[in-house]
């Protein structure tokens, strides 16, 4: 597993896939950034990852594509039938993502569809959590989001620091589909 998530942030720079790069999560993906951490996105328009990619994130190919070679991966997209195309679907980001690694769902979704994710992804040795957020775009812009969390306490552990940096209130809520 990889120390940086399961040992904490230990205030290293990390590899960081993100998916979903709309009016929230373009903002989310650049607070990760400037904290220093690498990353690579992904957009079904390619176009919205521009700011990201001038101020040096990577564009991504695919979900898959920003996954690979990541510590974590969040995704941040716009239904439950979405959620479920970029994580468990063909080209997916659990197809890419390593053992020890860390997938975070910061989408407003079904509590039963973050239980299969979860399942997948353990199944991968892959730790996940939902994540969904409160707070809309000001929110994002400002990194004061709330963000109500359902997973294991290892996943909640290991994506504390991150999620440090998204939002103001940062609640475990519980198990996968609780967030």
């Amino acid at each position: 597993p990889s120390p940086t998530i399961m040992g904490g942030h230990g205030g290293g720079r990390m590899r960081i896939g993100w998916v979903g790069v709309g009016v929230m999560g373009r903002h989310m993906a650049g607070h990760l950034m400037a904290a220093g951490h690498e990353l690579s996105v992904f957009s079904r328009t390619a176009s919205k990852c521009a700011p990201l990619v001038e101020a040096g994130a990577r564009l991504a190919s695919s979900p898959m594509d920003a996954a690979y070679g990541a510590d974590a991966v969040f995704t941040m997209v716009g239904a439950p039938s979405d959620v479920e195309q970029v994580t468990l679907g063909g080209g997916g980001v659990l197809e890419a993502l390593e053992p020890g690694s860390l997938l975070i769902d910061c989408t407003t979704s079904t509590p039963s569809l973050a239980q299969r994710v979860a399942a997948a992804a353990a199944g991968k040795g892959v730790l996940a959590l939902d994540a969904p957020v409160s707070g809309g775009d000001v929110g994002a812009e400002a990194a004061s989001l709330s963000i109500m969390c359902g997973g294991s306490d290892e996943a909640m552990g290991g994506s504390g620091y991150l999620l440090d940096l998204l939002g103001s209130r940062v609640l475990h809520m519980g198990r996968a589909g609780a967030g």
